[in-house]
């Protein structure tokens, strides 16, 4: 099941709020981009109302190769996480009461 592409979501977005194609595309990719500088930079980007795209490190672990079953040394690495926002979880899939 595919979502929106990206023509079609600036489409929506221009028509919405009476907005040229061009210039809802290039908001949309200065807004990526800022995303990515901010979070790399400063660790966190928040998008409210959305959620927060956060930098992670994850630490070096072993695993298995699941073929062989042989152990593989798996190196540390840094990360990008998107937590959403409680709004967005609370919406979409409702607490069970």
């Amino acid at each position: 099941m595919a979502g929106l592409t990206k023509t079609q979501l600036v489409r929506h977005l221009a028509e919405q709020h009476e907005m040229s194609n061009k210039a809802v595309a290039a908001f949309l990719d200065s807004l990526a981009e800022l995303a990515v500088k901010e979070a790399k930079k400063n660790g966190v980007f928040v998008l409210p109302g959305l959620g927060r795209l956060k930098k992670a490190h994850r630490k070096a672990r072993t695993g298995r190769n699941p073929q062989t079953g042989a152990a593989i040394k798996i190196p540390a690495k840094t990360v990008a996480k998107f937590y959403l926002a409680k709004s967005v979880k609370d919406s979409i899939a409702p607490p069970k009461k």
